[in-house]
């Protein structure tokens, strides 16, 4: 028994440490290649309708229905005394610097990741990456950097779009629920929110664009065992990807706390 769980927790750590170092050199190689020729303008235009229009029902339904969430649960929370009026604020804050950014990255994690994870890993399996190594065309040119790239432009747009719909759903139910008219709700946003706030949200967006493609796209080129693999690969993407959002948060958090 004791063997058995050294043995299981000796391959968890050893392939920990391989997925760390391939993805590692991934992103080396990647960020070497991403500023010299040629550069794939048309599939990256390609890539970001894909990731921006397609993912964008997901993160509107999303923020909409987290907005109103929020709002009911500080409303009543703060009911008790007598502080209904701060909710715009709250919501504000709370969606602005953490629920906007996160919530639409970790959707966009669970689509595009699983998506960059399995297209790429079908390339792999079926040898269409070794034929694009044959022609002379470098696999990370054609097909990483351009869902990289891809993703560090959709998500941004797609986190403020995430934003405005959250707190308009949280001004739904101020004036339904709490009577607070829309330009109250307005004016107690505008009061409270500063540059530095949208930008430690936004900013974070970058990184989680970044974590999202990397991973799909690293968990794409390492697939083998055919469509079952493909399958695995899709899964421990979106797994992956989420579970590093939420630690890279953290510390992007207190990052941007400090500066």
């Amino acid at each position: 028994m004791v063997e058995f769980f050294f043995e299981k927790f000796g391959k968890v750590v050893t392939d920990f440490l391989e997925f760390l170092g391939g993805l590692g050199r991934l992103s080396a190689k990647t960020f070497k290649d991403m500023f010299h020729s040629p550069q794939y303008i048309q599939l990256t235009l390609n890539q970001i309708q894909s990731i921006g229009n397609e993912s964008l029902p997901l993160v509107v339904v999303t923020c909409l229905s987290t907005g109103m969430v929020i709002a009911l649960q500080f409303a009543y929370g703060l009911e008790k005394f007598g502080g209904q009026l701060y909710v715009p604020k709250v919501i504000a804050l709370s969606f602005i610097r953490e629920l906007g950014p996160v919530f639409t990255s970790l959707m966009v994690c669970a689509r595009v990741g699983a998506g960059i994870a399995a297209e790429v890993g079908s390339m792999n399996v079926t040898e269409q990456i070794d034929a694009i190594r044959a022609l002379g065309t470098s696999p990370i040119k054609k097909i990483v950097i351009p869902r990289i790239s891809a993703t560090l432009i959709a998500l941004p747009i797609l986190t403020v779009f995430g934003i405005l719909i959250g707190l308009i759903g949280g001004m739904i139910i101020c004036y339904t629920e709490l009577n607070l008219t829309p330009q109250f709700y307005y004016n107690k946003i505008t009061e409270t929110i500063i540059l530095k706030d949208f930008f430690a949200g936004m900013g974070k967006t970058f990184f989680f664009a970044i974590i999202i493609s990397m991973i799909g796209c690293y968990k794409g080129l390492t697939t083998k065992g055919g469509t079952q693999g493909v399958g695995i690969s899709t899964t421990q993407s979106v797994v992956l990807g989420t579970i590093s959002i939420l630690i890279a948060d953290f510390f992007l958090t207190k990052l941007f706390m400090e500066l």
